[in-house]
C-alpha cells in the first residue's frame, strides 16, 4: 500500500473496483492504435510540484541526450488506476506509469499488459518485503517503501524519565504520563478507526506485532486458527484501552489528522511514515528536534512491527516498451536521486545501495535527520522485525488480500470493539465470516 497523504487519500471502493469492472467488461484486451512514435508516456501520481519539475527535468535531460521525448501526465493517486484502464481501453495505454497497490500489479500482468523488469532488479539489492514477484517474474519495480512506525515526543520521555515501549503495558503507561488536562488539553495517543485507507495503513501495527497474519501458504484464514483468534483477540481489547486515550472523532481522522494533531502537541504519540518529519519541519520547526521514532510493539515482546507501504512503477507492453525499460534504467542512475530529494524522508528508498551514496546523503534534511534514517534503515535489513499490511498479506501477490483491505473487514472488526464495546472473540469471529465471503 501507498502513502497517499499528498493526494488526500483514495476512496472506499477505487481500490479494486476498477480493476473487477475492466476484467469483466474485457477492456484490457483493447488493441492498440498508437502509430509509431518517438515518445513515452508517463502517468505519476506524487503531485507535489517539486515531484513533478524533477519529472520533467529528468524528461527534459533524457530528450536532449536520446532524442526521445517524455511526456509526464501527473494525476491525484485516486484516478491513477482509472486513467490506466482508460488508456488501455481507448488504445493509447501509457509506457509507463506509478502504481498504488500489488493488486493493480497482478491484475494488469495476468491481462498480459505488463513488461517485466526482472533483469533492472537484478541489478539492486533490496529492503526487505520489497519485491512482488509473480511466478519468479518481476513486473513491478519499487522506487520507495512507504513504512508506518510510531513517533513519540522525545523531550516529554525525557521530562518523565520514559523509555520506548516494549510492550503493551510499558506503551498504556508512557501514553497516560504524557497526557494533559485543561484548555490545551495533550492524549497520549492518536490514530485513525475509521472506514478508510488511512485507518488500513497505520492502525494494525500493535495487531502485526502480536503474530495476526491473514492468510496461510495455502490461502485459508490464518486468522481463522484458535492461536491467531486469540492474538487478534487480544489486540482488540489492548485498542479499547488505548481508545480511552485518544482524542474524540477518530472515525473521522485520515492521513493528515496525525500529523496536524502530533504537531500541534495534541497528541504524544502518532503513526506515520518519513513525511512527518518533512511536516514537523513545514509546520511545526518548533518540534522538528523533539521526536523520536519507535516500531509498534506486541503484548509481551520481543516482537515488534511497522505497516508495510510502497511505490512503485510499471512497464507496459507497447511498441515503447523496449525504450521504456532504457528510460527507467537511466532514470535510476541519472536522475533517480532527484527525484528522492523532492521528499527525502518520506520517499524511503528501496534500494540499500542508495544509503551510502553521497549524492543522496547530501541533502539537507537527510544530514539534520541522521539518526532517525539510520532507525528507518535499520527495518529494512532487521530480520527480527515484522513488516506487514493487508494488501500484501498471503504467500504470494494476490487480489484476495487486496479485497479484505478495500471491503474495510478489520477497520470495522475495531470499531465493534471500540464504539460497540462488542466482546474481542465476537469481532473476530464475525471479521472471520466476512473474509470467507469476500475471498470466496
Amino acid at each position: 500500500m501507498n502513502d497517499k497523504s499528498n493526494n488526500g487519500g483514495i476512496s472506499r471502493r477505487t481500490v479494486l473496483k476498477a480493476a473487477g469492472a475492466a476484467a469483466a467488461a474485457g477492456i484490457l484486451q483493447a488493441p492498440y492504435v498508437r502509430a509509431a512514435t518517438r515518445e513515452l508516456r508517463l502517468l505519476n501520481d506524487q503531485t507535489t510540484a517539486e515531484s513533478i519539475k524533477a519529472l520533467k527535468d529528468a524528461a527534459a535531460l533524457y530528450e536532449k541526450e536520446r532524442g526521445i521525448k517524455v511526456i509526464v501526465d501527473s494525476v491525484p493517486s485516486e484516478e491513477l488506476y482509472p486513467r490506466i484502464l482508460a488508456g488501455i481501453r481507448g488504445g493509447k495505454p501509457y509506457d509507463l506509469s506509478t502504481i498504488i497497490f500489488v493488486a493493480h500489479m497482478v491484475s494488469l500482468a495476468k491481462e498480459g499488459q505488463l513488461t517485466p523488469v526482472t533483469h533492472l532488479i537484478n541489478k539492486y539489492k533490496w529492503g526487505k518485503r520489497i519485491l512482488f514477484p509473480l511466478n519468479g517474474v518481476h513486473y513491478y519495480f519499487p522506487y520507495a517503501y512507504a513504512l508506518c512506525w510510531l513517533y513519540y515526543r522525545k523531550d516529554l520521555y525525557a521530562q518523565l524519565k520514559l523509555e520506548p515501549a516494549t510492550n503493551w503495558t510499558q506503551y498504556l503507561e508512557n501514553a497516560r504520563k504524557c497526557m494533559t488536562d485543561g484548555a490545551s488539553r495533550r492524549y497520549g495517543h492518536t490514530t485513525p478507526i475509521g472506514s478508510n485507507v488511512a485507518t488500513n495503513w497505520m492502525t494494525f501495527g500493535f495487531m502485526w506485532a502480536e503474530g495476526v497474519t491473514l492468510f496461510k501458504d495455502d490461502w485459508s484464514l490464518a486468522i481463522d486458527s484458535p492461536q491467531v483468534r486469540k492474538q487478534a483477540a487480544a489486540y482488540l481489547d489492548f485498542m479499547s484501552e488505548l481508545h480511552k486515550l485518544m482524542p474524540p472523532g477518530a472515525t473521522q481522522f485520515g492521513f493528515a489528522s496525525a500529523m496536524q494533531q502530533f504537531g500541534a502537541d495534541q497528541a504524544a504519540h502518532a503513526p506515520y511514515s518519513g513525511r512527518m518529519i518533512e511536516y514537523l519541519e513545514q509546520k511545526a520547526p518548533n518540534l522538528a528536534d523533539k521526536y523520536g521514532i519507535m516500531p509498534y510493539p506486541g503484548s509481551t515482546g520481543p516482537r515488534r512491527a511497522v505497516n508495510h507501504g510502497y511505490k512503485g512503477i510499471l512497464v507496459y507492453k507497447t511498441e515503447m516498451a523496449e525504450e521504456s525499460l532504457r528510460f527507467l534504467e537511466w532514470w535510476q542512475e541519472s536522475q533517480f536521486i532527484n527525484f528522492l530529494h523532492t521528499a527525502p524522508l518520506n520517499f524511503q528508498p528501496a534500494r540499500l545501495d542508495i544509503y551510502d551514496d553521497p549524492r543522496w546523503r547530501a541533502d539537507p534534511l537527510i544530514k539534520k535527520h541522521a539518526e532517525a534514517v539510520k532507525t528507518m534503515r535499520g527495518y529494512l535489513t532487521d530480520d527480527k522485525l515484522i513488516i506487514r499490511s493487508i494488501d500484501t498479506e498471503g504467500p504470494a501477490p494476490d487480489i484476495r488480500p487486496s479485497k479484505v483491505f478495500q471491503s474495510n473487514v478489520l477497520a470495522e472488526m475495531l470499531q465493534n470493539r471500540l464504539l460497540k464495546n462488542t466482546p474481542a472473540d465476537a469481532c473476530v469471529d464475525q471479521a472471520v465470516t466476512r473474509m470467507r465471503e469476500i475471498i470466496a
